[in-house]
């Protein structure tokens, strides 16, 4: 438990939650800026989080969930309990960042938890919820049918039709309640092609235990380029002090990870900028934040999935860009300084842009669309203006580097195995 120090001399001890890319792309974040081991506590060991230097994590059974986690916090919040330095603690994960929320009143006696409170995280959380506070402060999403269990077993099916064409879009509302739910052929959301598909497939996620309702959605036309993903970091006085766009050109076609992207290109959008800061401030969100929208080329707009409350799985990719995450919550709430900070709307410079990979450069270049994105990212790969997480020269060692390597090769077969089936047949022109 070392405090970390900034340049000014002031210290801290950051606290992060989880084992997966993510936490290691925060942890890698706070070495590159300011040095020291971070401490990590997650329910299970991940591969991103193996082997690594400047991560010291404990692991705890059942971590994930209460009662186990504010138990295990409790004692943690004693090892920290009479520590001079500010504590920052961070989620990187849903069902995280929702328990530090719930938490937050008894866990703010110890640590710094840049969260919003606990209904409101209800209110954004959920998908369906959250498409209404859209509606309410004009965030445009797509157009949308509320699925219900009670809907499901009623005789009277009228609930379950399906207004809109097909191909459709179905994911579960409650995305923290959907990580305990497990059959053949889950996956993190599904693009359907049929009725009886769709029947089948919403038959089997009730069967299968779940209680909440699903997201039928139409589906937007168009293959992963036309996504976007942005990050936020928003003060605590509420004000948004960064924003990052992204722009994925390929997603992890494995059906437990759809939705997960391994290549994106930064992007600057000021029109996109403006819209999700109005929205945050209005708001009165505080901490990360995370939204993944798609362009909409029938009205030539971006329809807003969802937000997520903490910095996204791939959210390396702002750091890579020379946008610390790690720099902004620091300068918050360890240094006081951000408060006069003007906003950052970043990657307006193009001299400054770099491609952050998930994947092999192969996989990239054999199943990535051809298009402008595309072209711009192989523009970057040819000047060696690229980056992953995971790979990190102040980090290195044989057993680490191995493991990496094998975890980037794995989506060779990955995408050999799934793209077509889950991805290519979508996105037929």
């Amino acid at each position: 438990m070392i405090p970390i120090e900034t340049e000014s001399g002031k210290k801290f001890t950051p606290v992060i939650l989880g084992s997966d890319m993510n936490v290691y792309g925060m942890a890698r974040a706070f070495h590159e800026l300011y040095g020291g081991v971070v401490d990590a506590y997650a329910g299970a060991q991940l591969a991103p989080t193996r082997y690594t230097k400047i991560i010291n994590l404990t692991l705890n059974a059942g971590f994930a969930e209460d009662p186990v986690f504010i138990e295990k916090m409790r004692e943690i919040a004693k090892k920290y309990e009479n520590h001079d330095e500010p504590v920052i603690l961070l989620a990187c994960g849903d069902g995280y960042a929702e328990l530090i929320s719930k938490h937050k009143e008894e866990l703010s006696k110890t640590f710094v938890c840049p969260y919003v409170d606990y209904d409101l995280l209800k209110s954004l959380n959920n998908k369906e919820s959250f498409y209404k506070v859209a509606d309410k402060h004009g965030l445009p999403h797509p157009l949308t049918k509320i699925i219900t269990k009670d809907a499901y077993e009623s005789k009277d099916k009228s609930g379950l039709e399906v207004p809109f064409d097909f191909p459709v879009a179905l994911k579960p509302a409650n995305s923290v309640e959907w990580l305990d739910i497990h059959f053949e052929g889950r996956k993190k959301a599904f693009t359907i092609h049929s009725n009886d598909e769709y029947m089948d497939i919403v038959s089997k996620i009730y069967d299968n235990g779940y209680k909440s309702d699903l997201i039928l959605q139409d589906f937007i036309p168009g293959d992963d380029s036309n996504m976007r993903v942005l990050n936020a970091y928003v003060d605590q006085e509420h004000h948004v002090k960064m924003m990052c766009l992204g722009h994925p050109i390929l997603e992890d076609p494995t059906p437990q990870s759809i939705g997960n992207y391994v290549a994106i290109v930064p992007e600057f959008n000021q029109d996109v900028y403006d819209l999700v800061q109005k929205f945050l401030e209005d708001i009165e969100f505080t901490g990360f934040a995370n939204f993944d929208m798609k362009y909409d080329s029938r009205d030539k707009t971006f329809k807003f999935f969802e937000i997520n409350l903490r910095q996204g799985r791939s959210s390396f990719f702002v750091t890579l860009n020379g946008y610390n995450l790690a720099k902004y919550v620091v300068e918050d709430y360890i240094e006081g300084s951000l408060e006069n900070e003007p906003t950052v709307y970043a990657n307006k410079n193009k001299a400054q842009h770099k491609l952050w990979l998930g994947i092999p450069v192969k996989v990239f270049r054999k199943y990535a669309a051809h298009n402008e994105a595309s072209e711009y990212a192989e523009e970057l790969i040819k000047q060696d203006r690229t980056g992953t997480t995971v790979f990190y020269d102040k980090d290195k060692s044989f057993k680490r580097w191995l493991l990496m390597t094998y975890m980037f090769h794995n989506y060779v077969k990955r995408f050999d195995q799934y793209f077509q089936a889950n991805k290519g047949r979508d996105f037929k022109k």
